[in-house]
């Protein structure tokens, strides 16, 4: 291919709104070019690149045995409501009304039009009363197809748009048993294209989100930009999204109280860290309370029942809402507003603590706070703390954990770096991700919301077990970019690519000795089947090379008049701008041995 039958619009200077490289880098190397916000438009270079992560995935998809099919964008809202997501998705489902005024959505995901698309297919008899299609399972459906969720902001270019395309695909099983076989496959799968994307990335326990499920994997691209905090073992292959990584009790055992309880002036002291400064005490001692409220309906019209709850945790520690959220009783929560507070506590926040409460409260207690002793508390009182709190004595013992109270003990904090890993091998470390792929296990969630079934071997009918694996496609772009970059521009891995070569001719149109070398160079990529394009432009080789370093093509072959009279061709390799020379004949066989290292 030559450079000028390609649109190469390069641009010194990246857009005023891009946050991240890869956004900067994709709208310099004129890959997309946006059209409304999280709206992009795929130029052809940042489609060939798209391109290419697809074939890899239909390579290794088609391969674990999953088959393609293609599911409409727009979805009937009826289908939604079935499954009872038309409410709890939330804003960014995007409902639209056709001239007949039926309501309908953009499509963010597929659970619900696969699901239809199952209980047409598996709950069916033959003509002779007998029911064969059990066994047709399993069977796993996938496609690849445009999506649309209405962020709140979107930002970071395509790794956060509104508009994107995704992989998704949804196994069918008949039983649990099954169909984690399914799902072990699928993250054999995963594992299997993101090699071949040559990604450095890190597949990690999850939370299963809105999707719903019960197990759930996450497949992160290591990136210092990326949203997510991934959690691993430095002595063991655990990892874990900080959302669901498991925090153990840092106290083994509770010591006996050595203090009394005391009601201790703190002015103006409201913050855990300040309290801490103030009375010359480590922050660990400190308790932090946070005050959260749910609801139950009303019977007969009355207004909701407001259950008010008290969560503990160590002053140095954050809580983590998702885990919070799985606490018997507190799916839903919020967080409790001045006036709830006012009349449990007696008291503005800053000062609250399990001692001394109004109104009685449903208290959770984080496993190393249950193991605390003589630690220090808001008193429920302006400019007071108590100081020499313990379990037991000023406050009720906690019940075990897995038994459900008015006070009881549950992981709710964040992990850090340091805390031991949770399988008992090594510390926890902390690094960046950026989510590109993630697998479900999602049980009969939607088959029985919807009523697909297949009929066994008994002529009973029962619920499809279902998985769900995703994978972002156009966000896999912004991924790649953010971990592979320096100061002058992208480095593609040479399999995503939107080229592996590219050839720069020095005068093209003054040498003919030039033009031979290229023409036969060209000719002999071509026939080893790697993607190549010749730069005909008639550009200084300044600009040519700035060009190509931006747009990240993984080597650079320059041809030119003094070379050839030398008998040398210039190879240079983009990670690193490393250069040295090679003979024209021997060219070939030094692109092809470099290609499957870059």
């Amino acid at each position: 291919m030559k450079a000028t039958a390609l649109h190469l619009p390069t641009f010194k200077e990246a857009p005023a709104d891009a946050e991240v490289v890869s956004h900067k880098l994709m709208t310099r190397a004129g890959m997309i070019r946006k059209l409304a916000g999280g709206i992009y438009t795929y130029m052809p270079l940042g489609l060939r690149v798209i391109r290419r992560i697809e074939a890899i995935i239909r390579e290794e998809m088609d391969a674990a045995g999953a088959i393609e099919l293609l599911m409409p964008v727009i979805q009937p809202a009826e289908l939604w409501m079935e499954s009872g997501r038309w409410e709890e998705y939330g804003p960014e489902l995007l409902r639209i009304r056709d001239r007949h005024q039926r309501d309908f959505v953009i499509q963010p995901t597929s659970e619900e039009v696969v699901t239809d698309l199952a209980r047409l297919i598996f709950c069916i008899f033959s003509r002779d009363g007998v029911a064969p299609w059990y066994r047709q399972l399993p069977k796993n459906f996938y496609h690849i197809q445009t999506k649309f969720r209405d962020e709140r902001r979107p930002r970071f270019g395509v790794m956060r748009g509104r508009e994107f395309t995704m992989k998704d695909a949804y196994s069918f099983d008949r039983d649990p048993e099954s169909a984690l076989v399914s799902y072990r496959k699928m993250f054999d799968a995963y594992h299997r294209i993101f090699d071949r994307l040559g990604l450095q990335y890190r597949a990690v326990a999850a939370d299963t989100g809105s999707i719903g499920g019960s197990a759930s994997h996450e497949f992160q691209v290591i990136a210092d930009t990326g949203e997510d905090a991934l959690i691993y073992s430095t002595g063991s292959d655990y990892a874990a999204n900080i959302e669901l990584a498991e925090a153990v009790p840092l106290l083994a055992t509770r010591m006996a109280p050595t203090q009394p309880l005391t009601r201790t002036a703190t002015p103006g002291q409201a913050r855990c860290e300040a309290v801490a400064e103030y009375l010359k005490l480590p922050l660990d001692q400190t308790l932090k309370s946070i005050v959260l409220s749910t609801e139950t309906p009303g019977a007969d019209g009355q207004p909701p029942k407001v259950t008010v709850w008290l969560l503990l945790l160590r002053g140095d520690h954050e809580m983590n809402e998702v885990k919070v959220g799985k606490v018997p009783g507190l799916k839903g929560f919020r967080f409790a507003t001045e006036e709830e507070i006012l009349e449990h506590f007696g008291s503005k926040p800053g000062y609250l603590g399990p001692v001394g409460m109004k109104k009685p409260v449903r208290i959770v207690v984080d496993r190393t706070v249950a193991n605390m002793s003589d630690f220090v508390c808001g008193a429920n009182e302006v400019d007071y703390h108590y100081t020499g709190v313990n379990w037991g004595r000023d406050l009720p013992e906690p019940l075990p954990e897995g038994q459900v109270g008015e006070v009881m003990i549950a992981d709710i904090r964040n992990v850090q770096a340091g805390d031991p890993s949770p399988d008992g091998q090594g510390t926890l470390a902390i690094q960046r991700g950026i989510e590109v792929g993630h697998v479900f296990y999602l049980g009969t969630k939607y088959s029985q919301a919807m009523n697909a079934t297949f009929i066994d071997e008994n002529g009973q009918s029962r619920p499809l077990e279902m998985g769900c694996y995703g994978i972002g496609v156009t966000r896999l772009l912004g991924a790649a970019i953010e971990q592979n970059h320096d100061d002058k521009g992208i480095i593609w891995p040479a399999s995503i690519a939107p080229f592996e070569v590219v050839v720069c001719p020095m005068g093209l149109e003054r040498s003919e000795a030039v033009r031979e070398a290229v023409d036969r160079l060209a000719a002999d990529l071509q026939a080893a089947g790697i993607r190549y394009v010749v730069d005909d432009r008639n550009e200084r080789p300044g600009v040519m090379f700035a060009d190509w370093e931006l747009i990240g093509v993984p080597l650079r072959i320059t041809v030119g008049d003094r070379g050839l009279k030398e008998g040398l061709l210039e190879l240079t390799v983009r990670r690193g701008m490393v250069t040295h020379k090679v003979a024209p004949a021997d060219m070939l066989a030094e692109v092809q041995k470099l290609l499957p290292t870059l």
